[in-house]
C-alpha cells in the first residue's frame, strides 16, 4: 500500500517525470489547452496552478519591490521550459516566450482569482490502447 506516497509515478524514473511535467506546464501556458492522458492531467494540474500562483503573486508584490517581481520570473523560469513553438492560423510556426506570456498574459487575468486555474474535462478513452483521455485547459475569466 502507498501510505502517505505523494504524487503518481506514471512508469518513469525522477528525471524523466520532471521533464515530462516541465515540458506539459509549458505547453499547456502556451496554447491554454492540451489533451493527454487522465493522469498526465491530474498531475499535471497542481504543478500548473503553483507556477501561476507564483507569477501572479510575483506581479502583486512587484509593484512595491522590482526585485520581487525578477525573483517570481526567475522561480517560474525554474519550473517550465522557457520557449515553445506554436503554428498560427496561416501554418506559420512561432517561437513563444512562454514565462514572459505568463506574466504578461495569464497571470494578470487571474489577479482576482482565489485558486482554480484550470479544469479538466474527460474525453473517453483513447482508440489505439484505450487510454482515458482528458483535455485541461485553462479557465476562462468571466
Amino acid at each position: 500500500m502507498r501510505h502517505k506516497v505523494k504524487g503518481r509515478r506514471l512508469s518513469r524514473d525522477m528525471a524523466h517525470r520532471k521533464a515530462l511535467r516541465r515540458n506539459l506546464i509549458s505547453d499547456l501556458l502556451a496554447h491554454e489547452q492540451i489533451v493527454t492522458t487522465e493522469a498526465k492531467a491530474r498531475m499535471l494540474r497542481p504543478a500548473a496552478e503553483k507556477v501561476i500562483t507564483i507569477a501572479k503573486r510575483g506581479l502583486a508584490k512587484g509593484q512595491n519591490n522590482p526585485a520581487s517581481e525578477v525573483h517570481a520570473r526567475r522561480l517560474a523560469a525554474a519550473r517550465i521550459m522557457r520557449f515553445r513553438e506554436s503554428e498560427d492560423e496561416d501554418g506559420f510556426i512561432e517561437e513563444v516566450d512562454v514565462v514572459k506570456k505568463l506574466f504578461s498574459e495569464i497571470a494578470p487575468r487571474y489577479a482576482e482569482r482565489p485558486g482554480g486555474y484550470t479544469r479538466i474535462v474527460k474525453l473517453g478513452r483513447r482508440p489505439g490502447d484505450n487510454a482515458k483521455i482528458a483535455a485541461i485547459m485553462l479557465v476562462e475569466e468571466d
